[in-house]
């Protein structure tokens, strides 16, 4: 069986300094916003080139933690509108709806997946306070253009980071690019931890003070307590292994390139659509998605061939239940692309051969 993701395999790349980084941790006896947390903290934004990172519980805290602190520092208010892109997860459209702004859904470019610069422009209105971008399957969502628009309408540019830890655009890193950026430390993630985690990006010292403190409960000082907050922390042992892994980031990240490289070269099969890439260094692959009118259908025979897919994902944000306000909507690209695509095995520590039999098995289907 070729497993979509093996975390065991994932985890034993670095298993030895990961083991080492818990065992320090749990012979500390400090475990909670301790050194661990804040080395991590230096450590990170210095790799993704940014005055500051602020761990707190998961990625979808990291962005919700991001939209709260700007309406504390009263840049924005209940009822104000983010665009986003309308074929994301559903976290990057939560994190919006939680804070009461509201989110506002713009298509993707189909030959790229991301959010079209065409679409944000002409979902401007005088209620626009911000454009949440998702770098979606690891590949970077930002242009110039969208920092262009972003701008000249005075808005907040937010990136949605959780797919994309070391992707490069022009010499800067995802997470850098915007005012704020959220990560997830997902166990599946390119920088995984061993659990739930996340973290904020920003070169704006009071948003991170502020997201630090809304993180601890709205508080700045012991007791004292400045903002109805959460509780949203990055804990010493997750933090730990995180530092384990980060100076391997690069070298997984190239791993997963080298995989989505012959991919892009064996797959031959004219029934399977492969997205387009002209800059390697804008993608870390942390998806392999390719797209297909018969989705289900190779979804199954590659199944029957003991090789395991995802799908990401097959039911849009504007069909889901909880959106249901949404429903009369049509969103035709993001439709197409959540009923035709499907992901690849792809990580660093899939083999060559497990990647030769995928290309071969892809290669030999035929739907009629």
């Amino acid at each position: 069986m070729i497993k979509f993701l093996d975390l065991r395999k994932v985890t034993d790349l670095h298993g030895a300094e990961i083991e080492e980084a818990v065992m320090r941790t749990v012979k500390s006896g400090w475990y909670l916003l301790g050194e661990e947390t804040n080395a991590f903290e230096r450590e990170y934004a210095a790799y993704i080139g940014t005055r500051h990172a602020v761990g707190c519980a998961n990625g979808l805290d990291a962005l919700t933690l991001i939209l709260r602190a700007y309406m504390e520092m009263g840049l924005m208010h209940t009822g104000d509108e983010i665009i986003v892109p309308s074929n994301t997860y559903i976290a990057s459209i939560l994190a919006i709806s939680r804070n009461g702004l509201v989110p506002v859904l713009a298509e993707p470019d189909p030959t790229t997946c991301q959010i079209s610069s065409d679409e944000i422009e002409k979902n401007i209105t005088p209620k626009t306070k911000g454009v949440m971008i998702v770098h979606l399957y690891g590949r970077c969502a930002y242009t110039d253009r969208i920092g262009e628009i972003c701008a000249s309408n005075n808005l907040k540019l937010i990136e949605d980071n959780a797919q994309a830890h070391g992707c490069i655009f022009h010499g800067k890193r995802t997470g850098s690019l915007g005012d704020a950026a959220g990560h997830s430390f997902y166990p599946g993630k390119n920088l995984g931890a061993l659990g739930d985690g996340g973290a904020v990006t920003t070169d704006d010292t009071t948003l991170a003070d502020t997201i630090r403190a809304l993180a601890n409960y709205g508080s700045q000082k012991k007791y004292i307590f400045k903002y109805k907050g959460i509780n949203s922390r990055l804990d010493e042992i997750q933090a730990a292994v995180l530092r384990a892994k980060l100076p391997h980031l690069d070298d997984d990240n190239f791993r997963r390139k080298e995989i989505a490289r012959k991919y892009m070269e064996g797959i031959t099969n004219p029934a399977i659509k492969i997205p387009e890439i002209k800059d390697w260094d804008s993608n870390v692959f942390h998806v392999f998605p390719v797209f297909t009118d018969h989705r289900d259908q190779l979804q199954n025979y590659l199944s029957e061939h003991d090789i395991q897919t995802l799908i990401h994902y097959p039911i849009p944000p504007h069909r889901q239940e909880c959106y249901k306000e949404w429903s009369a909507k049509s969103f035709p690209i993001s439709e197409r692309l959540h009923a035709t695509e499907l992901s690849l095995p792809i990580s660093p520590c899939l083999t060559s051969e497990e990647a030769d039999t995928v290309i071969s098995t892809l290669n030999r289907w035929g739907w009629n």
